[in-house]
């Protein structure tokens, strides 16, 4: 009798050690899909592919992580994903990296834990915006850069000397005429650049080598770096755009190239912005059944790219902001462009409006019209002129066919991306995984139209790539186009910093539809008027 009951219990003890060894497993099972897997189940070419054409060294900044269907003993060894160190493109201390990825590790595994019913802490006093850019995500270590790491620098001494020493070529006064330059640079460094232009309407300026006499035109051309166009903890870029949206309009000329409607506006202190005007309601939706580019590039597209840019951490577009421009006094009556001052008319409505002159849209029966005057626009800072920091152009490999009967090579080929992966420069660095950031972002903003993009001379191809003229982005808000994703899908590569971000912005503490409406909330044009943005 006392064999039997012992007997019973020990049978009950053992089941019940099996259904609670088999609910562990279930759940460590679940929660290693959740992390490690993705939808995205690359060919054995392109996976194999993929591992190679990315080789790690230790002068690359940026790694994609691909991604494959994890094993069982990959699933047993409960690694989750790490920030790489080379995010910022810098040497960390090998100690002080394995510290930030454990905290970045443990701050992934909770936000994580959010999916399957946890809660999310919650910073008292910030807002979902503050709390996004306080995230370890986003304050990784500042890169350590080099002086060839600089697009443009400020040279600390400059020449001073006269006409006349400059033309001593003889050998004995070449010691003297040193010796003189070294003394005169001394006396005079704080004087790099002044200017008295008599040239109506510009300021006289004096600037030296101190940031702070700097215009903030200037400021965010000397921050352009090898991997990022611009800090986005730099105080500056605050003042750059209040400067955008404040500054008197010296100037107006209609900018040469591309396809649709802009101006080239100059201010007072040589800084320059370019103008898209609004050409249609910020409610009105591109048709389905247009072609790529048949459709007017949109003011405010420009304006929330350059939001959506900055909260994915890329930091690759030019500072854009919207503005209120009186169409008459600030374009109108200032223009020199004889071109673009014979297409101004006044409307049956009484308001004033202009159409310029390009490639497509520029007639009578599409204006830009104020009203009357006021007219919104977005302003975007420009880039250093070509002449001092030339760009290259590349044509992209996923680039649609503008031909409406052919088909590109990609929409022909499932393993197109293979192709690429041993094209140059796709076979060497983080120049493809930029290229899929750039489509995540276009994606996002359902923008077809991207067939080109650039990057700096100075950097070959070892720096980021520029987003630039994204006018057609947020055109379709009802529908998303899944093709912008081929990249992706294809090659089954992402940056992997991009993806924990990514899988950041879709938790209900960090949602990207409410820091995208908060970032926008700061626009200038929305503190004008609210409901414009």
């Amino acid at each position: 009798m006392m064999r039997q009951k012992l007997g019973r219990s020990t049978r009950s003890i053992y089941l019940y050690l099996a259904f609670l060894s088999l609910a562990l497993h279930l759940l460590l099972a679940f929660f290693c899909f959740s992390i490690l897997q993705t939808a995205c189940v690359p060919s054995s070419s392109s996976s194999s592919s993929s591992s190679s054409s990315h080789p790690k060294t230790d002068s690359e900044h940026r790694q994609s992580l691909s991604h494959s269907s994890s094993s069982p003993a990959a699933s047993s060894s409960n690694k989750l994903p790490t920030i790489l160190q080379n995010e910022e493109h810098h040497k960390l201390n090998s100690n002080k990296l394995d510290r930030k990825e454990k905290d970045l590790l443990w701050d992934a595994t909770e936000r994580e834990n959010t999916l399957t019913g946890g809660l999310i802490r919650k910073v008292k006093g910030w807002s979902k915006l503050e709390a996004l850019f306080k995230h370890p995500l986003y304050n990784l270590p500042p890169q350590s850069l080099q002086d060839d790491d600089w697009l443009l620098r400020v040279k600390k001494n400059t020449e001073h000397t006269s006409d006349k020493e400059s033309e001593k070529g003889s050998e004995e006064g070449s010691e003297e005429g040193s010796e003189e330059e070294e003394k005169e640079d001394s006396i005079d460094a704080d004087g790099d650049w002044e200017s008295a232009s008599e040239e109506k309407g510009y300021d006289k300026v004096s600037w030296t080598t101190e940031v702070e006499t700097h215009p903030p035109w200037l400021r965010f051309h000397l921050g352009i770096s090898r991997w990022e166009l611009y800090d986005r903890k730099d105080p500056n870029l605050a003042q750059l755009t209040h400067y955008l949206a404040r500054q008197r309009v010296l100037g107006a000329v209609q900018k040469t190239g591309g396809t649709q409607l802009k101006l080239l506006m100059s201010f007072p202190n040589y800084g320059q912005a370019l103008l898209k005007p609004m050409r249609q309601s910020r409610d009105a939706e591109t048709d389905v059944n247009l072609f790529y580019f048949s459709d007017f590039e949109r003011h405010n597209g420009e304006i929330a790219a350059f939001h959506l840019d900055r909260l994915l951490g890329f930091n690759r577009i030019p500072p854009v902001v919207g503005r209120l421009i009186n169409v008459t006094s600030e374009i109108r009556e200032i223009t020199t462009d004889h071109r673009l001052s014979r297409t101004f008319y006044t409307s049956p409505a009484g308001n004033v409006c202009f159409y310029g002159q390009c490639e497509y849209y520029c007639s009578a029966e599409h204006p830009a019209c104020g009203q009357p005057h006021s007219l919104e626009v977005s302003l975007a800072a420009m880039l250093p002129d070509l002449s001092l920091a030339p760009r290259r152009s590349w044509r992209s490999p996923w680039r649609r066919s503008y031909s409406r009967i052919k088909l590109a090579k990609w929409q022909k080929d499932p393993a197109y991306c293979d192709t690429v992966k041993q094209t140059p420069p796709y076979n060497h660095g983080t120049r493809l995984v930029d290229l899929i950031d750039m489509a995540i972002l276009d994606f996002l903003m359902s923008n077809m139209d991207r067939h080109h993009y650039e990057t700096f001379e100075k950097f070959g191809n070892e720096t980021f790539l520029l987003h630039l003229d994204n006018g057609r982005a947020f055109g379709r808000h009802s529908k998303d186009e899944p093709t912008i994703l081929v990249p992706l899908k294809q090659c089954c590569s992402i940056r992997r910093s991009t993806l924990l971000r990514l899988r950041l912005l879709s938790l209900p503490g960090f949602r990207l539809s409410d820091v995208m409406r908060e970032s926008l909330a700061q626009d200038p044009l929305a503190l004008l008027a609210p409901a414009a943005l």
